[in-house]
């Protein structure tokens, strides 16, 4: 672990071998400087460059959150379940498995026909209704098609994957998603709204984009109301892809039972904690809960490994680990630089989508997971390897 000294509060940042670009050092100094920062900013291996915070990064704040450092993905997150099936019982050619899949659940800027939504669709957005309703009287989301976005996948870096464990070659599904449409619409409304605070009453920050809102300030509550909302449809979403992606494997291989383990995660969001004898905010941003004994899941790029956890409860990272890999080259960048040729040979083996429009997700966009993975051996032990033999990107 390296310490960072802002002229405020310390930065703890376990980078140790992994890139750290001087950019993100300066968003992590920023953000120490806010003067409700408890004890220091955690920046987690994957960190890298953010929209005002940088991604890889934990903040816990006293009476005041940041939304731009919770961002607008969220309840962005994972879930991974281990099935009964070995890797021989999968198809010798995944490419029909794929197919079905996304035919299934809509991906990239896809959604569902809100005249003839999936009976199971309708069913989880019951639950979500009523409060939804409460916040469209104050947030702008009416528009923002929610219920056709409801167990979507969306684009970026989201996917769903078919992956086998290094041990025993037994099959695991795993997905990354969030709270699509919705959560952006709430994400970027409070992010306004904060800064307008700050115009309001004469603050000045080293970056527009750190903005806050106060407890007891206009828009304080219910930015919690909407944001625990969207926490709660991102983890429906993710549910939802989940039973539709296991009961189409199911169709190509077996009938098979699934683990009793099943973990899902955010990494995008933020929660009352109590850390270091105080109550307060712990933002994660692009980070995982890592408490003592809590299992977590670390992805990685297309073609590479991914890792299953149990948190080490580190209390310096107020009990966090990273959430992936971390983006070493930018989306612009990784279309610029890198060849579909070297993609192409980068994803040899993982039946996927080769074409320029997922470039922008090769493995070398992204720091070397291994890296990553040695620089928190003190947050995380590794608990299952897997590697993707199918990937789904939005």
């Amino acid at each position: 672990m390296e310490v960072l000294r802002g002229s405020k509060h310390l930065v703890k940042a376990w980078l140790e071998g992994v890139d750290f670009a001087d950019n993100t050092k300066e968003q992590l100094l920023n953000l120490a400087d806010m003067p409700f920062i408890h004890k220091w900013v955690a920046s987690m291996p994957d960190a890298h460059l953010g929209k005002g915070c940088a991604i890889g990064t934990v903040l816990a704040t006293k009476k005041a959150i940041i939304p731009a450092a919770v961002g607008v993905d969220l309840g962005c997150g994972m879930s991974a379940v281990k099935t009964s099936l070995n890797a021989s019982d999968l198809p010798d050619n995944l490419r029909a498995l794929r197919l079905d899949i996304e035919s299934v659940i809509p991906v990239g800027f896809g959604k569902h026909n809100k005249q003839q939504l999936p009976k199971d669709v309708i069913s989880k957005w019951k639950g979500l209704d009523v409060k939804f309703k409460s916040i469209s009287e104050y947030c702008p989301v009416e528009n923002t098609n929610s219920i056709a976005h409801l167990g979507t996948l969306g684009g970026g870096n989201h996917f769903i994957e078919v992956c086998i464990e290094r041990l025993d070659d037994s099959v695991w599904v795993m997905l990354h998603s969030g709270s699509r449409g919705v959560g952006n619409a709430i994400g970027r409304y409070f992010i306004e709204k904060a800064k307008e605070e700050m115009q309001k009453y004469f603050i000045s920050l080293p970056d527009d984009d750190l903005a806050y809102l106060p407890e007891g300030s206009d828009y304080f509550d219910q930015y919690i109301e909407a944001i625990d909302w969207a926490q709660e449809f991102a983890k429906m979403n993710r549910e939802l892809m989940m039973q539709k992606t296991l009961d189409i494997l199911e169709k190509h291989t077996k009938t098979f039972s699934v683990d009793k383990l099943t973990v899902d995660c955010h990494h995008n969001y933020v929660q009352k904690e109590n850390h270091y004898g105080a109550n307060v905010w712990v933002t994660r941003k692009g980070a995982v809960s890592a408490r003592e004994g809590q299992y977590g899941i670390i992805p990685s790029s297309m073609g590479q490994r991914s890792f299953i956890v149990k948190g080490l409860g580190n209390k310096e990272s107020f009990n966090s680990c990273s959430h992936g890999a971390g983006r070493v080259m930018s989306r612009n960048q990784a279309k610029k630089l890198v060849t579909l040729q070297q993609h192409e040979e980068a994803v040899r083996g993982v039946e996927c989508r080769v074409d320029k429009d997922v470039i922008d997700e090769t493995p070398s966009a992204y720091k070397p997971i291994e890296d990553v993975m040695n620089a928190q051996k003190d947050l995380v032990e590794v608990v299952h390897e897997i590697k993707q033999v199918l990937c789904i990107k939005g």
